[in-house]
């Protein structure tokens, strides 16, 4: 063979094979065999909107039977006209484990920014997974950028050693970082997921056994369930972290994409030591050392004990002091990174300044009032950054998003139906109580079908709904109508019922609210007539005036609104001419009865005399 041919002999040798990998690459795509890995897909129910893939996660674990499924929160694929869209990367606390839905603190947030920003749509997507850890946190940002975020919120770090390619993980790739990037590539190729599938058919065909599904998620993850303080691995947890985050955090900085990083929070005082070691001292000579400070009110003894306990723990679930120091390094590196200290906050409205149960249902995973908390840390940072500039007296401030929340107490008790069956596996082994009994109420039976997966948290609150409705109850009726709206936050319907059942109760800004989002996701004329009877009820009688243009525009031939918009021009008079001298008497029983013939007795009642009083009493 001659050089020439030789040469081509060489090339044909490379690009053969490559050739035949490609087909039968493409015929595996074409017979639907495996899954694309893609952060974001078309939503099948609405082809307007992306949603989260179920398959995002695959890649990261071993063995897909471990790999964990996230929110599918709707967000525009075009993006609309002042709307404010945030990313949210983390892991299960950041997705809001165990309660979901708008227990997470990321929902508090929006339901916050909707109230205090009427003006903006506010889209939250929070891609935040079980078990997963910092190159998760930095392959979704990578992904998220052409998406146009305004803001990404990241909360995340007790994962570095069980997460999915964490150092103590069951899924984890042994090798150099470069050799993890390079297999999370290869795992988005179907003949790579063909190949994986078949040896873990094989693994299981000769040894017999598979992964119980029995086992908590947590015991599968945990390969090296003992990790020492110091040791090669305890470091490398570290420095993944940094390294990835650091990554994430450069390139988001780079597009000019401002980014809140946070501190992270976990139980020091109500969660003894998980796995204590031989050395002295012990973390359980260190957590029985800060119970002894604590009960003689040495709180700041109590607790540089209680830290100390949490870093010997043998069993890492709960992230190091020294991650904590890395996210404050890395925040204060990069141009428009910011710090949310969630830890300091916690440890404001936590007695001594110490955590505890008071606002951590376990380890790491808050309870309500710390996901409230949590969402209060990020809303300041994001206030003192600039980048959200709140009108005076338009604020919800944080003791109103307490009180208002929509958060039922089926979302209450299905969060502490979770947490309990948790605490009976590994690696706490906390049987439950022999004499507890679930309630017989509604709301109990409701939040029990829930835990046990008999019925979805949409279905489970659309029989709230029914049950309030039937029980005359309108404040939980209208709970269980906003809390569907922060699910879905593109179904018209749940803002005309959040907005007549807010009237009902008297919340007039808050119906006002609602019926404006539901006109501009859906400009119809019915949902303009609900615009133009809120505005004569609450006494906006020039708002009034506006809507009835645009319903006649729309409906030209509309002789309906002819009378109305006599008398609300007559209202409008009364009162520039009160404004201009004084509302006397005669001035309020004219516009009182202005209102009453336009059925508005809501706006009546503020002009009433003792005569018009009787009008709007009598039948």
């Amino acid at each position: 063979m001659n050089k020439q041919k030789l040469i081509w002999f060489k090339i044909l040798a490379f690009i053969v094979p490559v050739l035949i990998l490609c087909l039968i690459e493409i015929g595996l795509r074409l017979f639907g065999y495996g899954y694309q890995t893609d952060l974001f897909i078309k939503d099948p129910d609405d082809p307007t909107c992306y949603v989260m893939n179920k398959y995002a996660s695959y890649k990261f674990f071993s063995n897909p039977v471990n790999a964990t499924k996230g929110n599918r929160e709707k967000f525009k694929i075009v993006k609309a006209p002042h709307t404010f869209r945030i990313f949210v990367l983390g892991e299960s606390t950041t997705a809001g484990y165990p309660y979901m839905h708008n227990g997470s603190f990321h929902r508090w947030l929006q339901y916050r920014l909707m109230h205090t920003f009427p003006d903006l749509n506010f889209e939250i997507i929070n891609v935040s997974l079980t078990a997963v850890n910092s190159y998760t946190v930095l392959n979704f940002g990578k992904q998220i950028i052409p998406y146009l975020p305004d803001a990404v919120l990241i909360y995340a770090g007790h994962n570095e050693y069980y997460g999915a390619l964490g150092t103590g993980s069951s899924s984890r790739i042994a090798g150099s970082y470069f050799w993890k990037e390079t297999v999370l590539r290869l795992r988005e190729f179907r003949l790579v997921q063909f190949i994986e599938n078949g040896i873990h058919g094989v693994q299981q065909l000769f040894s017999g056994k598979s992964i119980d599904t029995r086992d908590n998620l947590m015991q599968r993850m945990a390969a090296s369930q003992q990790i020492q303080y110091g040791s090669a691995d305890y470091k490398k947890g570290i420095e993944q972290f940094e390294r990835n985050m650091n990554a994430v955090c450069k390139l988001l900085s780079g597009q000019h994409i401002p980014v809140f990083i946070s501190t992270l929070v976990s139980n020091e005082k109500d969660m003894k030591p998980f796995i204590s070691g031989s050395e002295k001292p012990s973390a359980n000579d260190a957590y029985h050392q800060a119970n002894a400070a604590y009960a003689k009110a040495d709180y700041k003894s109590a607790k540089t004990q209680y830290i100390q306990a949490k870093e010997l723990d043998l069993l890492r679930f709960r992230a190091p002091e020294a991650i904590n120091k890395s996210i404050k390094k890395i925040a204060a590196t990069y141009p428009g990174v910011y710090l949310t200290d969630s830890r300091r906050i916690f440890e404001r409205y936590s007695p001594n300044g110490i955590l505890g149960e008071e606002t951590l249902l376990e380890h790491v995973h808050p309870n309500l009032y710390g996901y409230a908390l949590l969402s209060e840390a990020f809303y300041q940072e994001m206030k003192l950054s600039k980048l959200l500039k709140p009108l005076p007296g338009a604020e919800m401030s944080f003791a109103d998003l307490l009180k208002h929340m929509p958060v039922t107490k089926v979302d209450s008790l299905y969060g502490a139906y979770q947490m309990m069956m948790l605490k009976t596996g590994w690696p706490f082994n906390i049987p439950i109580a022999a004499d507890f009994k679930p309630g017989r109420g509604t709301e109990e039976k409701i939040a029990g079908a829930l835990a046990v997966d008999r019925i979805t948290w949409m279905e489970a609150m659309d029989q709230v709904f029914k049950y309030s409705m039937k029980a005359s109850d309108k404040p939980l009726a209208l709970k269980a109508t906003e809390a569907v709206m922060l699910e879905d936050p593109y179904h018209t319907i749940y803002y005309i019922y959040a907005g007549r059942l807010s009237f009902e109760s008297g919340d007039y800004t808050s119906a006002k609210l609602y019926f404006k989002k539901a006109y501009l996701l859906d400009p119809s004329p019915s949902n303009l007539q609900d615009l133009y009877l809120m505005s004569v009820k609450i006494d906006e009688p020039e708002n009034a005036l506006i809507y009835l243009q645009m319903l006649k525009q729309a409906n030209a031939e509309d002789k309906v609104h002819v009378h109305d918009q006599s008398l609300i021009r007559e209202i409008v008079q009364l009162k520039q001419e009160g404004n201009r001298k004084i509302f006397t008497d005669s001035l309020r029983h004219h516009i009182a009865l202005c209102y009453l013939q336009l059925n508005a007795s809501e706006a009546a009642v503020k002009y009433q005399s003792n005569e018009i009083k009787e009008q709007i009493v009598r039948p």
